[in-house]
This record gives C-alpha cells, sequence and structure tokens, in this order.
C-alpha cells in the first residue's frame, strides 16, 4: 500500500517509521529543507521528549479535548517512545517535574534517531515539497484520497497523514498549510489560539522593572475576578517580561485561560488576574512570624531595608511601593496592621492580565482539525476514506513538559 505522510515533524517522522514497519510503500513530503525543525528548539534545544508520569495523568495533563487521546496514548505510551529512542542508541534521563530528556541533552540527537530509522527502512523523503492539494475521487457515497499536489508534481496515495503541525513557530515551517488542506476537503476547523503562550499584562511598568526576574516555588492562581471564580491554579517557576509574565506555570495557564468562556470581553475589563503567592510553603500566620524574626535583626533600621532575607532584590521596590508603608519608617514603628498588610501582599501579589503574545511566540496551537470529525482509535476522518491526522494539526492542546 502507497502512504504519503505531509510534514516531516515528529509525528510526522513517526507516522511515517509505523507506517514503513507495517510493510508500506511510503514517501515522506516535507516543505523545508531539513526535517525536525520544531524538534531542534524544544526544551531550549535540549527537547523535553516526554513525562514519567502514568498515561491516565497525560490525560489530565491535556486540558484541550484530552479525552480523545485516550486511545493513542493506550496504544502508544511514553515508555514506548523512551524504548524507541534506547533501539537507536540515545538513552534518557529524568529530572525534576517528571520530565525526560535525552542524556546528551541535544535534540539534534534525538532527531538523528529518527532520521537514521528512516533511512534504515528505505523512507523515502522529499525535501522542499509543498503540497497544494489532496486529491479525491468519489467510490459510491464515500470520498477516498488517490494522491497529493506538489510543487513538484503529484504523488499517488492508497493512504494519506496529514502531519503539517500548527501555526506557532512559522520559521520553523508550521505556517498553518494543513488546515487549508483539510478545510477544502469539508472538515471544520476550530479556529487557532495561541496555547502555552506568555501572558501580557497592564501593570506593564511594573512587569518591565522586573523583566528578567525567575521567581521559583510559587503558587499562581489564575482568577475571574468579576465572579471570583479560580480559573486554574499551580506550583513551580515563573518569569517576568518587559510586556508581562512566562515561565512553566504561566504557560500551563494560558491553556485554560485561552477556552475560558468570554475570555475577550473578560481581558478587555480588566477582570482577569494573576495572583501570585511568594511564600506558598509559610502560612499567613507563619509569615507573620517569620517577618518579626526578620524585623528583630534589623530592628533599628529603616523598612526599607529590612526585606532583604525575604525577597529578589529586584521585588523589593515594587513591595514596598505597594505596602504603602513609609520607607523611611523605622522597623520597630512598623504596625501589626501594617505588618498584616505587608504579609497578604506577599501572599497575593496580583498583576492583571491583559491578553496573550502571538500566536507566533506560542509553543503549540489550540485549534486545528475538529475532533468530532476523526476517528480517536484510527486517527482517520470520517469524512474522507483512507485521510489520517497526528499530531498539532489536531484539536489537541497539553501542558508543557507533562505528557
Amino acid at each position: 500500500m502507497r502512504v504519503i505522510v505531509i510534514g516531516g515533524g515528529p509525528a510526522g517522522m513517526m507516522a511515517a517509521i509505523t507506517a514503513k514497519e507495517k510493510g508500506n510503500q511510503v514517501i515522506l513530503l516535507e516543505k523545508m529543507e531539513s526535517l525536525g525543525r520544531k524538534l531542534l528548539i524544544t526544551g531550549k534545544g535540549r527537547c523535553n521528549i516526554t513525562s514519567s508520569l502514568g498515561m491516565d495523568e497525560f490525560v489530565r495533563n491535556t486540558p484541550g479535548n484530552g479525552k480523545f487521546l485516550y486511545s493513542c496514548f493506550q496504544n502508544y505510551t511514553n515508555q514506548d517512545i523512551i524504548e524507541f529512542l534506547k533501539e537507536q542508541g540515545l538513552e534518557v534521563k529524568e529530572e525534576r517535574g517528571n520530565r525526560v530528556f535525552p542524556i546528551t541533552d541535544k535534540s539534534q540527537d534525538v532527531l538523528k534517531c529518527f532520521t537514521r530509522k528512516l533511512k534504515k527502512l528505505g523512507v523515502e523523503i522529499y525535501y522542499q515539497t509543498n503540497v497544494t492539494k489532496i486529491l479525491v475521487k468519489q467510490e459510491n457515497e464515500n470520498c477516498k484520497v488517490i494522491g497529493v499536489e506538489t510543487n513538484n508534481g503529484k504523488f499517488e496515495a492508497d493512504k494519506i497523514i496529514l502531519a503539517t503541525g500548527g501555526k506557532s513557530y512559522p520559521l520553523t515551517g508550521s505556517t498553518g498549510d494543513g488546515y487549508t488542506l483539510a478545510k477544502e476537503l469539508g472538515h471544520t476547523i476550530i479556529e487557532q489560539k495561541p496555547s502555552l503562550v506568555p501572558l501580557e499584562s497592564y501593570n506593564k511598568d511594573i512587569c518591565k522593572r522586573l523583566q528578567g526576574l525567575s521567581l521559583k516555588n510559587v503558587k499562581i492562581e489564575v482568577i475571574d475576578n468579576q465572579i471570583k471564580k479560580e480559573i486554574y491554579e499551580d506550583f513551580g517557576e515563573m518569569l517576568f517580561t518587559h510586556f508581562g509574565v512566562s515561565g512553566p506555570t504561566v504557560l500551563s495557564a494560558s491553556s485554560h485561560l485561552v477556552r475560558y468562556k468570554q475570555i475577550g470581553e473578560k481581558l478587555k475589563k480588566q477582570q482577569i488576574v494573576l495572583k501570585i503567592d511568594l511564600k506558598p510553603a509559610l502560612s499567613e500566620e507563619k509569615l507573620d512570624e517569620r517577618i518579626q524574626r526578620d524585623f528583630q535583626e534589623v530592628k533599628n533600621k529603616q523598612f526599607k531595608n529590612s526585606l532583604d532575607k525575604l525577597l529578589p532584590q529586584k521585588m523589593i521596590p515594587i513591595i514596598l511601593e505597594r505596602s504603602e508603608i513609609s520607607l523611611n519608617k523605622l522597623v520597630n514603628e512598623v504596625t501589626k496592621e501594617e505588618r498584616r498588610r505587608l504579609v497578604l501582599l506577599l501572599k497575593n501579589f496580583m498583576i492583571l492580565i491583559k491578553g496573550f503574545r502571538p500566536i507566533e511566540e506560542a509553543i503549540i496551537t489550540s485549534g486545528g482539525i475538529c475532533i468530532k470529525e476523526i476517528n480517536p482509535k484510527t486517527m482517520q476522518s470520517k469524512l474522507i476514506e483512507g485521510l489520517y491526522f497526528a499530531g498539532e494539526i489536531i484539536d489537541v492542546d497539553s501542558y508543557t513538559g507533562r505528557i
């Protein structure tokens, strides 16, 4: 059987390998001059391959239609991809947060495993080949794929796997071409939005002053302040930028926020708040005791010089301003009520969320081929016989580093 795979990212390469191992004649079409361009930049060039969590956790860590992938996660697990890499000679290691990386810390080594296997199996690869149309023919009441048109001519096929990715990182080749191809065949395309993307803030002046500051072991909550509803909470690391906030916890929060009802209107009305607990390990009472101990050591100093042990230097001026405690007041003159305000500020540092960074800056794309039109057990289109989908082109998105 002749199988064409459109797209040479991780999903496309693995689809081509699997199809070839099943005894098919396989052609892989890639519009760029090389395979796996986006794979090379994952994990800051180290390639966060997968997570060591159980497969049920994979579903829970996929807020965008995760249940649709249940069959996939059972048929091909995290252990299977690890075993595949080991068979190609690449060992892996587990790091904080259950993240699995190549032992060499080089994404290039992961890509080499794919390309070596493709070559060994004899998969035909055509580079700089852009698919412009998927060809189908009517058979009774059904439509069936028969091939593709490209800038390098026509290719015949019995089955086609569309794995062209989303719209994030377009310089790697993910420009949304696959959505157009699927739409022309009658598929519903859910609007694409940025997911796992940094967030912009109305408090841009504060964020800019804190630019580059990474906070570790903090708790974040994203709240609809109008109805006092928690949209998402997480614990871990975040980063201030010149436009707002980023980092692992914020990126994960964005994948929930992008799907929150009436999000556009709520962002415009400044109703979405990021609440940061700077000292999540301490209750308000324990934090107050900690502050009193710190104050006791510097009781004759001015208040503005009393927070060095408690906070990163870059954050102290902002906290001082928001505390509304006179900077020149001596520490031993700070009242119990003022200390209470300081505690609440440290446990509830607020940033107003303005919106999302552009989809081009997102790690993944939310939206894509409607899952109602795909068989979850086979990934075959319910509309076109012989057409299959793989990877980010489907309307499914997960947290970063947790699947």
